[in-house]
């Protein structure tokens, strides 16, 4: 019988799962010494957020075959390691999706009609019912940033409030929410014409700061600002200023740049703010189904089924994943790539292996290609497992073909990317064991090393063009650490690939759109 160490407290439900198919030890609290002691015994593992599953812990646990999240976030386990020694690692994505849904309506609904401040006005023994005229929701406008599954439930119950819903969400195609009754916009439709505006979105460097002055600035006077999802994505000063001077009608903050919020918070201070501290997962349904999903996921696997919520690679050999280790880095970077110099939402994605990677198993390489692709763009996990069942959902066609003779290149990955706006291609190698290279880039060959931050510059073949966009960068302090260029012909278009030694700040990034013969400049970041 399989034994499973439950080291976090979790439902009784989940527990009751468990105890039907295995041995099952509920131990929390334990040490860190106390685990790598008896990590070993088990098949498999069950933590929340306290329990720190470290490289080390992997490496002792040599029966273990599955660790269980139950929860979303994994940052408490060190998922590279895992997947190394050949550990599935699952969690519950959905778990909290309804709870944070509703705790939204909650925060949407107490702004309206300031309930907390009025609640407390009562407590004082105050009667002030003309101090507390609120706002309808009723045929307002609701904005929603990110139409993920937690942002389309939110626009489910604005929808029976009588609210319009508009959202933006620029990697999903219209078709995905129409028949939820939602209308997609532009960000600045969404920030010009919204009533409220509520976030949804994952934080990463794309999202951090997103609403700052100049967003404020440009939506409605008057416009009640709704966050459950993650901290950093608003700008507090600029928000704070907003609130003060009336711009911003009120707030509802569930999260904070930094958290547990510090008590000098102005926005603690603010009369027209709500403030929970973290509660989007916070209701004894959602911790419930939680414990029961990744139950359940622990058992089917240890019977030899399927998981449906894996967040790391499924197991692989230890000889092909040494075989195609250097080909999964470099295909994530080059979805990475994809995704980061398209214009429009890519609709198909055909990959082409060609020399000795098309004898490989490719599967997971194509799935490491979607992992690129789709990570920057999402908020929910997508991993090696998902990824096609995810770009599927998107609305994403992705083909596989093989060539086995070889070219140029003893192993050759092509991959191209069909937009609305046109295609984009990129080509992929490995030189030796395991360094891997860009060779090309829409036709044209380049040779560089996908790392650090890269900037891609399209360009018109003429003196001049290179030098100035070394000295915008140079002026700035950036250091250029490699470059490549590609041409078809002289004086034609040609391509420019740098590697510089830090992210290019945006206003530097504009300096260099403006170079005369510069064409759509993109930078990434890996």
């Amino acid at each position: 019988m399989a034994r499973i160490l439950v080291a976090d407290k979790i439902s009784a439900e989940g527990i009751n799962i468990l105890k039907r198919t295995a041995q099952v030890d509920i131990r929390t609290a334990l040490t860190k010494d106390e685990l790598l002691a008896s990590i070993g015994e088990y098949d498999a593992l069950v933590v929340r957020s306290a329990t720190q599953v470290t490289s080390d812990v992997i490496a002792a646990a040599k029966k273990l075959r599955i660790i269980g999240r139950a929860g979303v976030g994994v940052d408490s386990i060190d998922v590279p390691a895992a997947t190394k020694q050949g550990i599935v690692v699952v969690n519950s994505p959905e778990g909290n999706m309804i709870a944070a849904a509703e705790l939204t309506m909650a925060h949407l609904l107490a702004l309206s009609r300031n309930i907390p401040a009025a609640d407390q006005s009562v407590k004082r023994g105050e009667w002030e019912r003309n101090r507390y005229i609120g706002v309808e929701v009723y045929n307002k406008i609701l904005g929603v940033l990110g139409l993920g599954k937690i942002g389309r439930e939110v626009a489910k119950r604005a929808l029976a409030f009588g609210m319009r819903v508009i959202g933006y969400d620029p990697f999903l195609p219209a078709e995905a929410v129409k028949k939820l009754g939602v209308q997609l916009v532009d960000m600045e439709q969404l920030l010009r014409e919204s009533d409220y505006i509520t976030l949804h979105l994952p934080k990463n460097k794309e999202t951090e700061g997103l609403i700052g002055s100049a967003e404020i600035r440009a939506m409605k006077d008057g416009v009640r600002i709704i966050n459950v999802a993650r901290g950093g994505i608003i700008d507090e000063a600029a928000l704070t200023g907003a609130l003060k001077d009336g711009k911003v009608a009120g707030a509802a903050l569930d999260v904070y740049s930094s958290e547990p919020v510090s008590p000098d918070n102005p926005l603690l201070d603010m009369a027209n703010t709500i403030t929970t501290p973290h509660l989007g997962a916070s209701t004894k349904e959602a911790q419930n189904r939680v414990a029961v999903d990744v139950a359940e996921q622990i058992i089917d696997y240890l019977r030899g089924k399927p998981v449906r919520a894996a967040v790391n690679m499924p197991v692989i050999s230890p000889e092909v994943y040494d075989s195609i280790k250097p080909y999964l880095a470099l295909a994530e970077r080059m979805g990475s790539i994809l995704t980061n110099t398209a214009d429009g939402r890519i609709d198909s994605v055909n990959i082409s292996y060609r020399g000795e990677v098309a004898n490989e198993e490719t599967g997971p390489i194509t799935r490491a290609v979607l992992v690129g692709l789709l990570k920057p763009i999402l908020s929910e996990t997508v991993n090696f497992v998902n990824a096609l069942v995810t770009a599927e959902s998107r609305g994403i066609h992705v083909a596989e073909s093989r060539s086995p003779s070889k070219g140029e290149y003893t192993s050759l990955i092509l991959i191209d990317a069909i937009t609305g706006k046109g295609n984009k291609q990129v080509g992929g190698t490995v030189f030796g064991k395991d360094y891997i290279h860009i060779v090309s880039l829409d036709g044209y060959r380049v040779d560089v090393v996908p790392e650090g931050t890269m900037l891609f510059a399209p360009h018109i073949d003429r003196p001049g063009v290179i030098g100035s966009v070394g000295s915008t960068l140079g002026s700035h302090g950036i250091n250029i650490a490699g470059m490549s260029v590609g041409r078809m012909k002289r004086g034609s278009c040609a391509v420019m690939v740098m590697g510089v030694d830090s992210p290019i700040p945006d206003n530097v990034m504009h300096e260099i759109e403006c170079i005369d013969g510069i064409e759509n400049v993109k930078q990434v970041t890996f």
